[in-house]
């Protein structure tokens, strides 16, 4: 009766083992293209104005980001007459990316209190914002069609 027990205990200690193994794996690697993600976004999300790829060297200064913390970049910006907005971008490393996300929110939330005192909806579009970090990479969305650049990140493991 007794071994009868311990081999259970032991049956349920490896199920145990396994599962925790099975599903504790560690966040998943993502290899992200950050120009063909970045186009693909503006092609199928923005559909109110037409957004202008920015040089790369100006990126760091559009959002105030240490240029030392990114690998690459690829952004495409508003006319002016919209809030909308795409950003990709490789950081250095994991610890960058978050960093790049919280500089991306400032970004975001300076916008949006700008856009308030002259275009509501505009504004509205800036305060649901898709910002996000997988990895070492970072993005900052603002469009007129947030369900598809969620199934389109999510497509990229965002």
């Amino acid at each position: 009766m007794l071994n009868r027990k311990m081999n259970y205990m032991l049956l349920l200690m490896l199920t145990c083992t396994l599962l925790l193994a099975g599903c504790g794996g560690g966040k998943k690697k993502v290899n992200v293209d950050v120009s063909a993600l970045a186009s693909e976004l503006n092609e199928q999300t923005v559909t109110s104005d037409s957004l202008t790829q920015a040089a790369e060297a100006m990126v760091p200064t559009i959002y105030n980001i240490d240029a030392s913390l990114l690998s690459s970049s690829s952004v495409y910006t508003n006319s002016g007459a919209t809030s909308c907005e795409v950003g990709v971008f490789e950081c250095t490393d994991e610890k960058a990316a978050t960093t790049v996300k919280t500089a991306l929110e400032t970004h975001a939330a300076s916008q949006e209190e700008l856009y308030r005192s002259y275009n509501a909806p505009e504004a509205d579009k800036l305060a649901k914002a898709i910002i996000k970090t997988q990895g070492k990479y970072a993005v900052i969305v603002v469009c007129d069609d947030t369900a598809k650049a969620e199934e389109i990140l999510k497509k990229n493991g965002f």
